[in-house]
């Protein structure tokens, strides 16, 4: 619970949704000549990708065991697409990365509440679910400073990258802790 709690909460500090309120920045970047369109097709790949993760979860076909490791997995896949998309200047490679940073958010999240959902103590569950959301949506103001203010500073390319890869580290260092627990006797 412990590492999900704190996946979570390193998910909403260090990205949450602040690439998204950075979109039309992104778009007028990636040289289209109609940015509104590019914005579009870029929310639009990163809501597509949330969509297929969504129906492939209700599916009923087992992708992926529902398990922390299984969560991180796809934690650190979602972090790595949006490294990925952050430092792209081909619009093509945007919309596939978009596509993939839907399908990995919205599959890591929602695995990761049900673990947490189905774990938690039932004498302490409220306070456990209290703190889970708490890490998830509080912590994203952070996100704001991560990846908006030091995008005015740098470039939004690379604080989403900084971000994405301070993410991905922290998120591999949970699973290295959730590897060596599981392997203790």
């Amino acid at each position: 619970l412990t590492s999900l709690i704190l996946l979570a909460g390193a998910a909403s500090f260090f990205i949450g949704n602040s690439y998204q309120a950075q979109m039309p920045g992104f778009a007028t970047d990636l040289g289209n000549a109609d940015p509104g369109i590019a914005y579009t097709a870029l929310l639009g790949a990163d809501a597509a990708g949330a969509l297929a993760g969504g129906l492939l979860l209700e599916s009923g076909r087992k992708l992926f065991e529902t398990k922390t490791t299984s969560a991180l997995v796809l934690a650190i896949l979602w972090g790595a697409a949006l490294g990925v998309f952050g430092v792209t200047r081909s619009y093509p490679v945007a919309l596939v990365f978009l596509f993939a940073t839907g399908f990995c958010e919205l599959s890591f999240s929602s695995m990761t509440q049900t673990i947490v959902q189905m774990q938690a103590p039932n004498a302490i569950r409220g306070r456990v679910l209290g703190l889970f959301s708490m890490s998830s949506s509080g912590l994203r103001t952070f996100s704001g400073i991560t990846v908006g203010l030091l995008g005015s500073v740098m470039s939004i390319h690379t604080s989403l990258a900084l971000a994405s890869g301070c993410f991905v580290v922290a998120a591999f260092f949970l699973l290295y802790r959730v590897s060596q627990s599981t392997r203790r006797p």
